[in-house]
Protein backbone atom coordinates (compact mmCIF):
# COMPACT_ATOMS: atom_id res chain seq x y z
CA UNK A 1 0.00 0.00 0.00
CA UNK A 2 2.89 2.51 0.47
CA UNK A 3 3.77 2.44 -3.12
CA UNK A 4 0.36 3.29 -4.14
CA UNK A 5 0.86 6.51 -1.58
CA UNK A 6 4.15 7.41 -3.11
CA UNK A 7 3.06 6.97 -6.58
CA UNK A 8 -0.15 8.39 -5.77
CA UNK A 9 1.26 11.37 -4.37
CA UNK A 10 4.07 11.80 -7.47
CA UNK A 11 1.15 11.58 -9.33
CA UNK A 12 -1.27 13.94 -8.05
CA UNK A 13 1.84 17.05 -7.65
CA UNK A 14 2.95 16.16 -11.34
CA UNK A 15 -0.47 16.66 -12.17
CA UNK A 16 -0.71 19.48 -10.45
CA UNK A 17 2.27 21.15 -11.67
CA UNK A 18 1.22 20.58 -15.42
CA UNK A 19 -1.65 22.36 -15.35
CA UNK A 20 0.41 25.68 -12.78
CA UNK A 21 3.35 24.84 -16.34
CA UNK A 22 0.81 25.37 -18.78
CA UNK A 23 -1.00 28.13 -17.25
CA UNK A 24 2.15 30.00 -16.84
CA UNK A 25 3.54 29.51 -20.05
CA UNK A 26 -0.11 30.79 -21.93
CA UNK A 27 0.18 33.72 -19.62
CA UNK A 28 3.75 34.65 -20.49
CA UNK A 29 2.38 33.92 -24.41
CA UNK A 30 -0.88 36.65 -23.23
CA UNK A 31 1.75 39.67 -21.86
CA UNK A 32 4.47 39.29 -24.50
CA UNK A 33 7.08 37.44 -23.15
CA UNK A 34 7.16 34.57 -25.67
CA UNK A 35 11.30 34.75 -25.30
CA UNK A 36 9.93 31.99 -22.58
CA UNK A 37 10.57 29.42 -25.49
CA UNK A 38 14.27 30.25 -25.17
CA UNK A 39 14.68 29.26 -21.06
CA UNK A 40 14.27 25.70 -19.63
CA UNK A 41 10.68 26.90 -19.05
CA UNK A 42 10.55 25.35 -22.85
CA UNK A 43 11.63 21.64 -21.84
CA UNK A 44 10.43 21.85 -18.10
CA UNK A 45 6.91 20.86 -18.76
CA UNK A 46 7.90 17.68 -20.71
CA UNK A 47 10.24 16.21 -18.28
CA UNK A 48 7.17 16.67 -15.58
CA UNK A 49 4.68 15.25 -18.06
CA UNK A 50 7.04 12.11 -18.78
CA UNK A 51 7.26 11.85 -14.57
CA UNK A 52 3.27 12.16 -14.52
CA UNK A 53 2.88 9.51 -17.19
CA UNK A 54 5.47 7.17 -15.59
CA UNK A 55 3.46 7.71 -12.54
CA UNK A 56 0.28 6.51 -13.92
CA UNK A 57 1.56 3.60 -15.69
CA UNK A 58 2.86 2.36 -12.53
CA UNK A 59 -0.31 3.08 -10.54
CA UNK A 60 -2.18 0.81 -13.19
CA UNK A 61 0.64 -1.81 -11.85
CA UNK A 62 0.09 -1.81 -7.94
CA UNK A 63 -4.03 -0.97 -8.52
CA UNK A 64 -6.90 -3.21 -9.89
CA UNK A 65 -8.31 -0.13 -12.46
CA UNK A 66 -7.60 -1.34 -15.95
CA UNK A 67 -8.44 0.72 -19.00
CA UNK A 68 -10.93 -0.09 -21.05
CA UNK A 69 -12.42 -1.69 -18.19
CA UNK A 70 -13.41 1.07 -16.06
CA UNK A 71 -15.00 3.76 -17.55
CA UNK A 72 -13.63 6.85 -15.91
CA UNK A 73 -10.08 5.87 -16.70
CA UNK A 74 -11.03 5.20 -19.93
CA UNK A 75 -12.70 9.06 -20.16
CA UNK A 76 -9.36 10.50 -19.04
CA UNK A 77 -7.35 8.78 -21.37
CA UNK A 78 -9.30 10.62 -23.94
CA UNK A 79 -8.88 13.79 -22.55
CA UNK A 80 -5.50 13.68 -22.17
CA UNK A 81 -5.07 13.18 -25.50
CA UNK A 82 -7.35 16.16 -26.50
CA UNK A 83 -5.56 18.01 -23.93
CA UNK A 84 -2.27 17.55 -25.53
CA UNK A 85 -3.39 18.15 -29.10
CA UNK A 86 -5.15 21.25 -27.94
CA UNK A 87 -1.97 22.19 -25.50
CA UNK A 88 0.20 22.02 -28.93
CA UNK A 89 -2.08 24.22 -30.80
CA UNK A 90 -2.01 26.68 -28.08
CA UNK A 91 1.37 26.41 -27.58
CA UNK A 92 2.61 27.02 -31.53
CA UNK A 93 3.52 30.73 -31.99
CA UNK A 94 2.86 30.08 -35.99
CA UNK A 95 -1.18 29.55 -34.96
CA UNK A 96 -3.58 32.94 -35.05
CA UNK A 97 -4.34 34.17 -31.73
CA UNK A 98 -7.65 32.97 -31.87
CA UNK A 99 -6.83 29.47 -32.65
CA UNK A 100 -4.45 29.87 -29.69
CA UNK A 101 -7.13 31.19 -27.54
CA UNK A 102 -9.55 28.74 -28.29
CA UNK A 103 -6.98 25.43 -28.27
CA UNK A 104 -5.89 26.62 -24.53
CA UNK A 105 -9.63 27.45 -23.19
CA UNK A 106 -10.57 23.85 -24.50
CA UNK A 107 -7.23 21.97 -22.88
CA UNK A 108 -8.36 23.90 -19.50
CA UNK A 109 -11.65 22.31 -19.80
CA UNK A 110 -9.95 18.99 -20.90
CA UNK A 111 -7.74 19.20 -17.63
CA UNK A 112 -10.39 20.42 -15.46
CA UNK A 113 -12.40 17.16 -16.51
CA UNK A 114 -9.27 15.06 -15.57
CA UNK A 115 -9.19 16.43 -12.33
CA UNK A 116 -12.96 16.02 -11.74
CA UNK A 117 -12.55 11.88 -13.09
CA UNK A 118 -9.60 11.30 -10.91
CA UNK A 119 -11.40 12.85 -7.90
CA UNK A 120 -15.20 11.48 -8.45
CA UNK A 121 -14.12 8.51 -10.17
CA UNK A 122 -17.96 8.53 -11.32
CA UNK A 123 -18.52 6.03 -13.38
Amino acid sequence: MSSYLALNSIHTMAAYLTVVLFSLRLLLDAVGRPNWRETPLRWIPHANDTVLLLAAISLLFVTPWMPFVHGWLTAKIFLLVGYIVAGMFAMKETRSLRVRVIASVLALVQITAIFHLAVNKPF
